[in-house]
């Protein structure tokens, strides 16, 4: 995914201003320093990752000083300071509030807001030189995918740490069976399925006085500006996996899908998507959130010599691989662990390209399900005389917090018209 030359020189711009602040502390200068964290974004996953971060740097047997928390609404904030004893003035509210919580003097931020406001505070969290945790997905749309990307560069140039909320890729049964795989045990690839089906995880009904800004806000998971869908929110778990099993990118989609039942929102019920990986690998790609309907989560890929199940069974000839080591049985748990121990060893992961990949993917059959149309990989990341390069959402982030959000509307797109 190669930036433009407008991304290029802000990046290139933001990188010199960045250089009198330099990497976070590795929060090594002594056995009670402790591991300074900031979390944005303080609704379920927010605390849920707070209290991963927690554990796993009891884990690690380091202790946990919470800076500040930050959210666009003060009882979120409060919520989150009862919990996790943080007094009220590190408690900030409104769509400005990461910039307070980035400025304390934290080493780590978790980045647990909707989705459409990733890129602008993950480039402020590199910008001060903090590590990052970075939920998934990274972006609503191809042009924040890319500028993910672009900041993830300079985080690396900076010497930061960035692991991503694809959590599979740190679960123990996914790491055997990927090694497994890289070893031959299936042989090669020669497709497979990806599933999320399940029900609509919310709905938030709109309340008299509400702004546009907030509804959206509160009701973000059902809104492809706020979430990109469905597909790209909570799929990308599965076009992940897909994409790390195979080793590459794919290089087109076509799909289709639609709209029965939501109750609210703008998104479809339901997608299918064939992403097409090349040398005549195929993996089907299906979605859907309709309640009352059969649920199934998981990955099956067919091999020349045999098959796998994501982390699950996996039939296949005897291969030898290197010992696959844990720390604990939860992922989630696991992710916090592996970032927090890559600081601390000083070799900082950086997993911000493949979770910007894996994004861009997930939208890549979003774009299709919606217009109809067969997209390309190239048209996304690379052709910028192609008519989906630039694609945004209807929204920007930073509308947020200058005041002019315009509401999208709740009418999904129609295909072959959008």
């Amino acid at each position: 995914m190669n930036p433009t030359r407008r991304q290029f020189l802000a990046t290139s711009a933001l990188a010199t201003s960045s250089l009198a602040i330099g990497s976070a502390r590795a929060a090594t200068e002594g056995p009670g320093e402790p591991l300074k964290v900031a979390l944005v974004g303080c609704g379920g996953r927010g605390k849920g990752a707070l209290k991963d971060f927690t554990d796993a740097a009891a884990i690690l047997g380091c202790r946990v000083e919470v800076t500040a928390l930050a959210d666009a609404f003060p009882e979120q904030s409060q919520q989150a300071g009862s919990q996790f004893k943080v007094p009220p003035e590190r408690q900030f509210a409104g769509y400005s509030a990461y910039q307070q919580a980035i400025a304390t003097d934290c080493d780590y931020v978790i980045l647990a807001t909707p989705p459409i406001f990733r890129p602008v505070h993950f480039a402020a969290a590199v910008e001060a030189g903090k590590h990052c945790f970075i939920e998934k997905p990274v972006a609503v749309d191809p042009v924040g995918a890319r500028a993910i990307a672009a900041t993830g560069e300079l985080a690396s140039q900076k010497g930061l740490a960035v692991v991503a909320g694809t959590q599979r890729r740190h679960q123990h049964a996914y790491r055997v069976n990927q090694a497994r795989v890289d070893a031959g045990a299936i042989g090669e690839i020669r497709g497979g399925v990806v599933q999320w089906n399940g029900r609509v995880p919310w709905t938030k009904p709109r309340r008299e006085g509400w702004s546009d800004a907030e509804y959206l806000t509160r009701n973000w998971v059902n809104f492809i500006e706020m979430s990109g869908d469905h597909i790209v929110e909570q799929h990308i778990h599965n076009i992940d996996v897909a994409i790390w099993f195979l080793g590459r990118l794919p290089v087109s989609a076509i799909g289709f899908g639609g709209r029965a039942r939501r109750p609210s929102g703008n998104q479809f019920d339901f997608f299918s998507v064939d992403f097409d990986f090349g040398d005549a690998v195929h993996i089907h790609s299906q979605c859907r959130q309709i309640a009352g309907t059969y649920g199934r989560v998981g990955e099956a890929f067919t091999g020349a010599h045999g098959s796998c199940f994501g982390g699950g069974k996996l039939s296949g000839k005897e291969v030898d691989i290197a010992p696959v080591a844990k720390d604990t049985d939860s992922a989630m748990v696991q992710e916090h662990v592996d970032l927090i121990r890559s600081v601390l060893d000083g070799k900082p992961l950086n997993e911000a390209r493949q979770v910007a990949d894996s994004t861009l993917a997930a939208i890549m059959g979003r774009i299709s399900a919606y217009t109809g149309e067969l997209v390309r990989w190239v048209d996304l990341a690379e052709r910028e005389d192609s008519p989906h390069y630039d694609l945004r959402v209807a929204v920007d982030p930073l509308d947020f917090e200058k005041g002019t959000v315009k509401f999208p509307g709740e009418e999904p797109p129609v295909p072959g018209e959008a």
